[in-house]
């Protein structure tokens, strides 16, 4: 990754992270005062122990000396106590956070996995189960370490100042030097976790592509080959990870100077101290805030940011840039920039181009392709076997992505529409219906559930469904797909697309295991349902009824009525020849 992406990368964690706090505002404020009261033990403790070192043992007062311990010992109870409570306002903190990003990823999985040409996503599982924990861990420990080295050095430093500002200064010259040195390392630390993250990211793509292929791998007799990309995976994973075990020397060097420097130059300037008037509680005392406040908290903070600080910032960085998503939950990676107008008129079909192929070297199943309807058009679709007439439902509707061309419904790109926009511009019936276990009202309203009962029931009357209907006891009955001959099924999803508010219909073969007369009955209905109809047919009578027929036939794509093609295609004539000889055929037999 360049410094520029590492930067843009840092900036979009700091938004993530600032926002994530900004929305638990009343968390965070809790979580800061209860560390305020925890940090009241290292506010107290040198005072304390200078008075009772002064004030007591050294005056020979044994009493008063005990005293002022026992108020060191009160602070550190209360201390304690809200140690536990800072630990609850912690959580009221990452757990919402990490719901967050679970959500997050598994909106951008399911959306790669279902968009036109999306697959899913083995990378995904990995960000699910790991990075999404790895991230709340890490986020946890961030808190918790820079909250600790805010309060817990700071009253360190405060309590130094109120001892005497040149110990104040003696100590924090150091610590500064300690700080700098751990910053200044910090961005080639973040660039080797970033190597980190991603080799595990590539182990684990290839892992999963590996023991999916398993069979085909040994088919092939290519074990040998796979076993050395996955193991060069693991080489690399492993490499990184020694890199940053080496980078811990940094972090050794800060704590140094920061940590145990400090207590050198107070041992060394002893005398001097005591010379120009500290007393020797005083100069006690400056060792109590340096060995228990500012010395640990150092150590916490740069163990902390220097181990999960970065892989928070390199696996939350990750994560927002496989996953990108928007405020609102707008499906994440196609923001909706062409919203549909709720008053438009039912949408053309705008298809140019379109060459589509399964597999690389694969012979096109479409090339060069057009077609363009008018709004309320009625076009049938047909063609020998394997001509591509399904596949061209599936572009049109969306569901696949072509390698060349553009289909555009009502002037919106099929390509930049987000599913919920898909699904408001066009119903896809396909071959095989699909119908759920539930009530007969939820299989047809699936599409508009705000269809009331006698909508519902108008549409089952057009279409000729009245009848089973009743037989599975009405809108309430209960609907076992198993139970349903194949032809039901249809005529159930038939019901289901004629409902739907969407201005473009696809029956890619949809009613081919109901008999002609049924078959007539459900395009005669959408026929005459306000919108633009396609029909992917198998039989005659599905072309004879559609106002323009396209013949697909390998070559190039032809469009016209019934009569014209009789004269102009010869495919067309083959088509017709076959279907209408295959009633006479099926009597025969």
């Amino acid at each position: 990754m360049s410094a520029r992406g590492g930067r843009a990368g840092t900036a979009g964690v700091g938004r993530a992270t600032w926002a994530a706090l900004r929305a638990r505002r009343a968390a965070v404020a809790r979580l800061a005062g209860w560390s305020a009261v925890e940090a009241l033990p290292a506010l107290l403790s040198g005072a304390l122990v200078a008075r009772a070192v002064d004030g007591g043992f050294l005056a020979g007062r044994l009493g008063t000396g005990l005293g002022w311990l026992a108020a060191l010992g009160a602070a550190v109870l209360v201390g304690a106590v809200a140690t536990g409570r800072t630990y609850r306002s912690l959580g009221a903190v990452v757990e919402p956070f990490r719901d967050d990003l679970a959500a997050r990823v598994v909106r951008a999985a399911l959306h790669d996995a279902t968009r036109p040409g999306g697959r899913p996503d083995s990378a995904a599982a990995a960000r699910l189960t790991h990075q999404v924990e790895l991230v709340r861990d890490t986020f946890a420990g961030l808190l918790l370490v820079t909250r600790g080295f805010l309060f817990a050095a700071g009253a360190a430093l405060i309590g130094l100042l109120a001892l005497d500002p040149v110990v104040a200064a003696l100590v924090g010259a150091p610590l500064v030097a300690g700080l700098v040195v751990f910053l200044a390392a910090l961005p080639a630390m973040a660039g080797q976790q970033r190597r980190y993250v991603r080799a595990g990211e590539e182990l684990g793509r290839a892992a999963s592509t590996a023991l999916t292929g398993h069979r085909d791998v040994r088919a092939c007799g290519a074990a040998g080959r796979v076993v050395a990309d996955v193991g060069a995976r693991v080489a690399d994973q492993a490499a990184a990870e020694r890199t940053l075990a080496r980078m811990s020397a940094v972090r050794s060097l800060s704590l140094g100077l920061g940590g145990w420097l400090p207590l050198a130059v107070l041992l060394l300037a002893a005398p001097w101290l005591v010379d120009r008037g500290l007393t020797a509680g005083a100069v006690l005392g400056a060792l109590v805030y340096v060995s228990t406040g500012v010395q640990p908290a150092l150590h916490a903070l740069v163990q902390g940011v220097g181990g999960g600080g970065l892989r928070y910032v390199v696996t939350l960085d990750r994560i927002l840039r496989a996953c990108p998503d928007e405020a609102g939950g707008t499906p994440v990676g196609r923001p909706d920039a062409t919203p549909v107008p709720a008053d438009a008129e039912p949408p053309a079909v705008c298809a140019r181009r379109l060459t589509f192929r399964y597999g690389v070297a694969a012979r096109p199943v479409l090339e060069d392709a057009g077609v363009t309807l008018a709004a309320g058009e009625h076009l049938a679709v047909v063609g020998p076997s394997g001509a591509g007439k399904s596949t061209l439902a599936a572009l049109l509707s969306g569901l696949l992505a072509p390698q060349a061309g553009s289909v555009r419904l009502g002037g919106v790109p099929v390509a930049d529409a987000p599913p919920e926009a898909l699904a408001r511009l066009r119903a896809l019936v396909p071959q095989e219906a699909y119908v759920f276990t539930g009530s007969l009202a939820d299989n047809l309203r699936y599409l508009r559930p705000d269809a009331d009962d006698a909508t519902v029931a108008a549409a089952l009357d057009a279409l000729g469904a009245g009848p089973l209907a009743a037989r599975l006891g009405g809108l309430a009955g209960e609907v076992e797909p198993a139970a349903l001959s194949a032809g039901e099924r249809q005529l159930i999803a038939a019901v289901r697309a004629y409902l739907s508010p969407a201005p473009l219909v696809l029956l890619d073969e949809a009613t081919c295991h109901l008999d002609p007369a049924a078959e007539a009955r459900v395009e005669e209905a959408f026929a005459r349902r306000p919108g633009t109809l396609v029909v992917i047919a198998h039989r005659i009578s599905s072309a004879v009824r559609a106002r323009r027929v396209l013949v697909l036939d390998g070559a190039r794509p032809v469009v016209g009525t019934h009569e014209e093609l009789l004269a102009r295609s010869a495919t067309y004539r083959e088509l017709v020849g076959h279907w209408d000889d295959r009633p006479a055929a099926a009597a025969r037999s």
